[in-house]
């Protein structure tokens, strides 16, 4: 097949079975999100949501076109704006991932830096009170709003569950990382429709307060949030489980050493989070356990993937008492 655009070959992205020693008792295996046209499972509400609002005459070819993104959306709204020849503005802050910087700027986005940690000492919240300053000066602008708009977790629902259900003949278990909340909302209504007895996994880090935990510093993007997503409300969650970035970092570089998947951060917390889960568990048939691996590990190079990066973050990350702070 001959595409005429490169985001034209987002979705049906590989799925493989996983190998590893400590998950005998478990048939496992992994979406490869990765394989998206930016590199992240992203590409898909990107698109399809900017696809809708059109369709729908929400916005117009001189709508500005808004987002608070330090990551893969930002990237992904970048492109596809690129492609339709609509005006972008990504709101970002200082702990952006270099790479992403220069992705969304490439791409022809605006930025808008925010450099003042808010409450919880992050920068998400500030970040949402400068989108509201954009509007406020910019009528005809549109806010993408990842963690309230339905279109997003639509994406989902009709795109990555769909391709995730007609893959295997069933799912027990499917395990996701919750940031945005987008990708487990929309996934797990599917799921639950065609599999009414799987059971559907959230995985949150210490430090994010999505599932009531306490805020604190973290330093690894793509996985947890500082304010709890709205669109949350409609997702079918079984259990929950939290993971620690130490085992993250390690679950990452077992992903590529054993099963050579170069994936990012949440990826390597989806993955330690089902070893925990499963460990000592034992069945007598095994189930079907799904992980979607979100995006790739290259926008990790300066970080997960950086000895250097690795040793500072294990002395920083050391000093902090997980049961202290959740």
């Amino acid at each position: 097949m001959i595409y005429k655009n490169v985001l034209d070959m987002a979705g049906n992205t590989p799925m493989i079975q996983i190998f590893s020693k400590d998950l005998m008792n478990i048939n496992l295996f992994g979406k490869l999100e990765f394989y998206n046209p930016t590199g992240s499972v992203k590409d898909r509400a990107a698109s399809y949501i900017l696809k809708k609002v059109v369709s729908t005459n929400e916005i117009n070819k001189d709508t500005l076109i808004i987002e608070s993104s330090s990551g893969n959306f930002g990237i992904a709204l970048a492109a596809v704006c690129k492609k339709e020849n609509l005006n972008f503005t990504c709101v970002i802050d200082p702990c952006i991932n270099p790479i992403n910087e220069v992705l969304i700027r490439q791409l022809g986005a605006s930025i808008i830096k925010v450099d003042v940690p808010d409450e919880n000492g992050g920068f998400l919240l500030n970040r949402i009170i400068e989108v509201k300053k954009f509007l406020a000066k910019n009528p005809n602008s549109y806010w993408v709003n990842q963690y309230s708009n339905k279109y997003n977790s639509d994406a989902y629902y009709y795109l990555l569950g769909e391709e995730i259900c007609n893959s295997v003949e069933n799912i027990d278990y499917i395990f996701m990382g919750v940031s945005s909340g987008g990708t487990i909302t929309g996934v797990s209504r599917k799921v639950k429709e065609r599999f009414p007895n799987a059971k559907v996994i959230a995985v949150d880090i210490y430090g994010s307060v999505i599932f009531g935990g306490k805020p604190h510093k973290r330093y690894i993007p793509g996985i947890g949030s500082s304010m709890v997503p709205t669109i949350l409300n409609d997702a079918l969650i079984d259990d929950i489980v939290i993971v620690d970035e130490f085992s993250t970092v390690n679950a990452c570089y077992e992903l590529l050493n054993e099963n050579m998947i170069f994936a990012g951060g949440s990826s390597g917390s989806v993955y330690y989070a089902i070893k925990k889960y499963f460990h000592g568990k034992k069945f007598k048939n095994k189930p079907n356990v799904i992980s979607i691996f979100a995006d790739r590990g290259d926008r990790y190079a300066n970080t997960i993937f950086n000895e250097c990066w690795c040793k500072e973050f294990m002395i920083n990350s050391s000093k902090l008492s997980l049961s202290s702070i959740y």
